[in-house]
């Protein structure tokens, strides 16, 4: 019986989880990219498991544990670039926690002791999350889609009518780019800095989203640490700033003091796809079927499989006979 074709929109880490969830399903797909895997944001995301602007909460957190549980399997092939790291969440005094119902998806989840907890801070979570180490973890996906048999093509798609004269069903994981291929005014650009340094010793990560001097975190990789972050809303400018890469290195080591005196390896800046809500939705065009995937925000690692799954079930739906 002849496959059903598919073509994804996107090479990041959305549109590469969703192509394998396809080819998983039985389709025969293509992934058009304007750009390559590496180049994309998902390249530089410091990619550990939690959900960063990104709602509406009782979705994220059935995609969140979906995905935790995929990359759980994926952390025992070292070839993946995925591992499973111990480390604590801190909550900062006067904060509104919302970090409540994601972090209970985490393995070896504990409250700290106030005695453990910084006295800046009313509370603090132990618990073990996955992390993966993009460029290693891209190429994976890579490989995973090509075994597969899927093939990825360096192609730039300018209007939606293009894909889908070619093939019924088109999945659409462009991230910011969906703002003027869907002319969607709920998408905006969220600019983030990070800046990479040397391990320093350093094995355990540190989250702290609610530091009223800007989102921070600390985490280790095989080689380098990831250090941040910021969040410039409605900014695209790709030139990292003097001024936010000090600043971020001030706030990491009052958390982890270690890095004091880490080497600074290099410093980037990635603009992630903001929208009020993730979109993952079917559209009919006429005869085919367009389905949405993005809108993920900080979160795209963190959403990838479970938003893909759901990819998946829309397709065999939307061509079932």
């Amino acid at each position: 019986m002849t496959k059903q074709r598919a073509i994804v929109v996107g090479s990041g880490v959305v549109g590469l989880s969703s192509a394998v969830r396809l080819l998983e399903a039985g389709f025969q797909v293509e992934v058009w990219t304007r750009d390559l895997p590496q180049r994309t944001t998902s390249s530089i995301a410091a990619a550990i498991w939690y959900a960063f602007k990104a709602s509406p909460a009782e979705l994220v957190v059935r995609w969140a544990r979906s995905t935790y549980d995929e990359f759980e399997k994926l952390a025992r092939d070292p070839y993946s670039g995925v591992t499973m790291h111990r480390g604590v969440e801190l909550v900062a005094v006067g904060c509104v926690d919302a970090g409540v119902q994601l972090r209970a998806g985490a393995k070896h989840l504990q409250a700290l002791p106030r005695a453990e907890v910084p006295r800046e801070f009313a509370a603090g979570y132990a618990m073990e999350v996955p992390v993966a180490e993009m460029p290693i973890y891209l190429d994976w996906l890579v490989k995973r889609l090509e075994h597969l048999g899927g093939h990825l093509h360096e192609r730039r798609v300018v209007d939606f009518a293009e894909p889908l004269s070619q093939c019924a069903l088109v999945v659409n994981c462009t991230g910011l780019a969906s703002r003027e291929l869907c002319h969607d005014k709920e998408v905006v650009a969220i600019r983030g800095q990070i800046v990479r340094v040397e391990k320093s010793g350093i094995d355990t990560f540190v989250l702290d989203d609610y530091d009223p001097r800007g989102l921070t975190y600390v985490i280790p990789r095989s080689k380098d640490c990831v250090l941040g972050g910021t969040v410039g809303i409605d900014r695209e400018d790709l030139v990292p700033e003097e001024s936010s890469t000090k600043d971020i290195l001030a706030r990491c080591i009052s958390v982890e003091p270690r890095l004091k005196h880490a080497r600074v390896l290099s410093v980037a800046v990635g603009i992630r796809p903001g929208r009020s809500s993730v979109r993952v939705e079917a559209e009919r065009r006429g005869t085919a079927t367009l389905i949405h995937n993005y809108g993920h925000g900080g979160a795209g690692i963190t959403l990838s499989w479970g938003c893909a799954q759901d990819v998946a079930a829309l397709a065999l739906a939307a061509t079932a006979h």
